[in-house]
């Protein structure tokens, strides 16, 4: 009985076959969209499809646009240059900065980042001054050029909330800053590490990693203030030359008005110590508002850890002090009021942008 069935079985199939194939050969292309049709309602494991969010889509759009644009590949060259630069300066003065007395002989890998002859400054150096330079060129034209094409309203006319756009434009950004600064940095180590054989200490690689972070939200901050005038002006123009315009006097102006003020408080008849440590504290503070200097100070003390303070310090402060090297988490401890004042005026940055372009109104051309 059973043979009997599994006969009957296959003779179904093989009929059912030739009925098919007779089907395909007698009506020719409308017979072969019917059997491929039957096929397909055959039911089967199917695979999920999973729409991407719009979210992602707009930041797979913004990186493709930044990493194509000649600004981005023109400032990548300057800055691999520079780091080039820096790090062969570091190398061929390496031996001549290591003395007996050395308390960071240690830290050997720091070296590479802080080290320079005179000529050429230092990679973090190059970082605080050309990191500006890169989020005003990725975020001057962020929200002005899509309204000047015409293309804003059309975006915001489909089914995609408006705060996707400016949130996904500043987190692509974000991420090409990111993968360029843990680029160079980890490129630094490893020229190193071939240079000079000596792999670097787990603190080391901490702070180096510190840094990297560190410069991150720095340029974030100048990212976000190019997007800011990207909101308010219409012309990408009238917003590169802010952001250019507030580096420059961040940079270079605000450092004279500061000795200006250090200069006219100060009298000649004061020559006495609290009065000088009172002028010097004024001055620290006084340049504390500028991100850059909350940047160099941060930077500084984690990429050299014999720094034990970042203000004017008494004979009585420094009696009886350990000359020895700051563990990290101390380090950390003491740039941690720069870090947070860094990251505040970088997210308060952003929160006045978001709200502004919340706010405005936006009509189709």
């Amino acid at each position: 009985m059973i043979f009997i069935t599994d006969t009957l079985k296959k003779v179904w199939i093989m009929n059912d076959a030739g009925k098919q194939s007779q089907v395909m050969a007698g009506t020719g292309l409308n017979g072969m969209k019917r059997f491929f049709m039957r096929i397909a309602d055959i039911p089967g494991p199917r695979r999920d499809v999973r729409t991407v969010h719009p979210f992602w889509v707009i930041v797979q759009k913004e990186i493709s646009d930044h990493v194509r644009s000649w600004r981005f590949i023109i400032l990548i060259t300057i800055i691999a240059l520079t780091c080039i630069g820096s790090m062969y300066t570091a190398l061929t003065n390496l031996s001549a900065s290591i003395k007996a007395d050395d308390r960071e002989g240690a830290f050997l890998f720091l070296k590479l980042f802080t080290i320079s002859d005179g000529n050429l400054p230092s990679f973090f150096i190059f970082i605080g001054f050309l990191g500006p330079l890169l989020g005003i060129s990725l975020g001057f034209d962020a929200i002005n050029s899509e309204q000047n094409r015409g293309t804003l309203g059309r975006i915001l006319a489909q089914p995609i909330h408006r705060d996707y756009l400016i949130n996904a434009k500043f987190m692509a950004s974000i991420i090409v800053i990111s993968i360029l600064f843990f680029a160079l940095g980890f490129l630094v180590m490893g020229i190193g590490l071939i240079s000079i054989g000596i792999p670097p200490s787990p603190e080391e690689f901490l702070r180096i990693v510190f840094f990297i972070l560190l410069s991150i939200v720095y340029v974030a901050f100048w990212l976000n203030l190019s997007i800011l005038f990207s909101v308010r002006f219409r012309q990408p123009a009238t917003s590169a030359l802010s952001g250019i315009a507030i580096w420059l006097f961040c940079t270079v102006f605000y450092n004279m008005i500061v000795n200006l003020i250090v200069s006219a408080v100060t009298s000649s008849k004061a020559a006495v110590a609290f009065r000088a440590l009172r002028t010097e504290a004024l001055e620290i503070s006084l340049l504390r508002i500028l991100p850059n200097q909350l940047f160099s100070e941060a930077t500084t003390t984690l990429l050299m850890p014999s720094v034990r303070s970042l203000g004017p310090l008494t004979m009585e402060q420094v009696y009886g002090t350990i000359p020895a090297p700051l563990p990290l988490g101390q380090s950390v401890l003491l740039v941690w009021p720069q870090v947070t004042g860094l990251i505040a005026i970088t997210v308060l940055c952003f929160v006045i942008s978001y709200v502004s372009f919340m706010k405005r109104e936006i009509r189709p051309r």
